[in-house]
């Protein structure tokens, strides 16, 4: 079976970034599983997955606009340190759910100077290429409740 809309996909794969680096990968672990044509991974994946079956093995490049977006510049800012009410120590690397006006946004402490720290809302890939090297391990179709629910059910997927 091919994959195509409303299909399930199980993959295993490796991301690596352009200098090689693994940034993630499904090895030792069970494959990512989606529902195709949900929304469920990245755009430029998707559209390379389209009409591949089980056993296909392919190496993908997915530029920054069909994976996590260009860097937003205007999702850095510096914040006063009492923002962080609460919590200790705040230090670079750690990660905080920020409300804004378009709603929750995870946001990244970059830098912390005195009484102002800088976070990022941009996704810790934005702007990077993306390289997968990706094997097929299983196709089937959807049942009608996923694709009513817009993702897998069971194993791999999710459970109710």
């Amino acid at each position: 079976m091919q994959i195509a809309q409303n299909s399930v996909v199980a993959f295993h794969y490796t991301l690596t970034n352009d200098a090689g680096e693994v940034l993630d990968s499904s090895e030792g672990r069970q494959p990512l599983t989606y529902l195709h044509g949900a929304g469920n991974i990245i755009p430029g994946l998707e559209k390379q997955l389209e009409g591949r079956e089980a056993g296909d093995k392919l190496n993908v490049t997915v530029a920054p606009d069909e994976g996590y977006g260009e860097v937003q510049p205007q999702l850095v800012q510096e914040v006063p340190r009492d923002a962080f009410q609460g919590v200790e120590s705040v230090e670079p690397g750690m990660q905080f759910q920020a409300q804004t006006q378009g709603g929750p946004l995870m946001v990244t402490v970059t830098k912390v100077e005195g009484d102002t720290v800088t976070v990022d809302g941009n996704h810790p890939l934005a702007g990077q290429k993306l390289n997968f090297d990706v094997e097929i391990a299983e196709v089937r179709e959807a049942s009608q409740e996923e694709i009513e629910h817009g993702h897998v059910h069971g194993e791999g997927g999710h459970q109710h």
